[in-house]
């Protein structure tokens, strides 16, 4: 079996878009509807023996990384986990070490949950709007109720365990009106690690183009810049931010390691719960399904040309506006999934955040560059540069973590 040429990360929807909540922005909870025939949206266990098998056939070790997504995966219960566990150690070459992460709402976490977590050395990431108002304004449970302090709860079993936990913000047209309220709420709980993700959504029907909930592109840039100044003033050695961190990342000679700031994408593919591949899960609908694993071996899906077409289309489609901006190299057009408005001269496929983006990458550049010149930049993580470290000795990258505790579990 061939081995994958490049790096790749599969994020595996082991119960497909199902989840316990009713996030009015998610834009994976109607994905249920490509499967109508379905009656159960669960990955049996013959098919996750041969997801396990290939994706390690696929990989060139000898650090192998699982990451399990949703819908809400939790909902599968510990016993699916177990096993996926069981099998990797199963079918792992001699000398790998197998590594998994897992995004969660945290509502089904307890101790046994934790424990199996801890002892299986899981990194989480999970998903948490900021404090209870901003929150509980989109994360609700299918009744509509609140779900901060079930969040919160699991937030501090995880802690308590000693997980390393990535904290993943939903950016909406609400919290991104409080920039300052919302990143002081996660610097008050310990948060050490964390991302924003802004909920745009393309919607024809009104005015502006898109959903209620997306918020406002210039918003969006003043709320990173907001963001920026408190942390470059106060908590660079404390709170790695993922969007700043990639900022930086140029300036150091490194490529990014976000996949919508890359110059070309494709190494983020979906398999959903019956074996269907898709390139991006941005991207899960019926005419980018580009096969089965149960037809065809992930190795050659993750090689197709269909997938390099679609990762090269990043760079390819770019207009001429894009071409010739000044901060390019820090953006490269952003998600291809946000590219629907047009450029000044008309022209199409400039990313919405665009103007949020340009006003955030010039805001920090200068900043940036003199923490880089002072050897302050914050340590961005790489798996390239780590993979000689021991899990239990310091992190090649600087920053005085335990290697099993920072780059390894990214």
């Amino acid at each position: 079996m061939s081995k994958g040429s490049r790096e790749f990360q599969v994020f595996v929807k082991p119960v497909g878009a199902v989840c316990n909540l009713d996030c009015q922005y998610c834009y994976y909870r109607d994905k249920s509807s490509l499967y109508p025939a379905a009656d159960k949206f669960q990955m049996t266990d013959s098919l996750l023996e041969k997801y396990i098998v290939q994706h390690l056939e696929a990989a060139s070790g000898p650090d192998v990384n699982f990451s399990w997504h949703g819908g809400e995966p939790t909902t599968l219960g510990i016993n699916f986990f177990q096993k996926a566990v069981e099998l990797q150690r199963k079918h792992k070459p001699i000398g790998w070490r197998v590594r998994n992460g897992i995004q969660t709402n945290g509502i089904l976490l307890d101790e046994e949950w934790c424990n199996f977590l801890a002892s299986e050395d899981f990194s989480v990431g999970l998903s948490l709007d900021g404090p209870a108002e901003l929150h509980d304004s989109y994360r609700v449970t299918r009744g509509g109720q609140s779900t901060h302090a079930q969040t919160m709860h699991a937030y501090e079993l995880l802690r308590k365990m000693q997980i390393h936990t990535d904290i993943l913000c939903v950016v909406h047209h609400l919290n991104v009106r409080a920039p300052l309220a919302v990143y002081r709420f996660f610097r008050s709980i310990g948060c050490q690690y964390l991302g924003f993700l802004p909920a745009v959504e393309q919607s024809p029907k009104t005015a502006t183009g898109v959903s209620p909930h997306t918020p406002p592109a210039e918003e969006y840039g003043a709320f990173l810049c907001k963001i920026f100044d408190e942390w470059i003033a106060r908590d660079v050695d404390r709170i790695m931010i993922q969007t700043f961190e990639e900022a930086a990342r140029p300036a150091l000679g490194l490529e990014h390691s976000l996949c919508v700031f890359r110059e070309t994408c494709g190494q983020i593919p979906v398999l959903e719960h019956n074996g269907d591949f898709f390139p991006c899960d941005h991207f899960v609908d019926p005419e980018h399904r580009l096969g089965n694993i149960c037809e065809t071996p992930l190795s050659r899906l993750l090689e197709s040309e269909a997938q390099r077409n679609f990762g090269a289309a990043k760079r390819n489609t770019l207009p001429r506006y894009c071409l010739d901006c000044e901060v390019l190299a820090l953006c490269n057009g952003g998600c291809l999934k946000y590219r629907f408005i047009r450029t000044p001269d008309g022209k199409p496929g400039l990313n919405y955040l665009c103007a949020g983006l340009k006003s955030f990458f010039l805001h920090s550049r200068a900043p940036l560059a003199d923490l880089i010149s002072r050897q302050r930049a914050p340590a961005p993580r790489s798996r390239t540069a780590t993979t000689k470290a021991g899990r239990n000795d310091l992190c090649p990258c600087g920053s005085g973590r335990k290697y099993k505790k920072c780059c390894a579990a990214r």
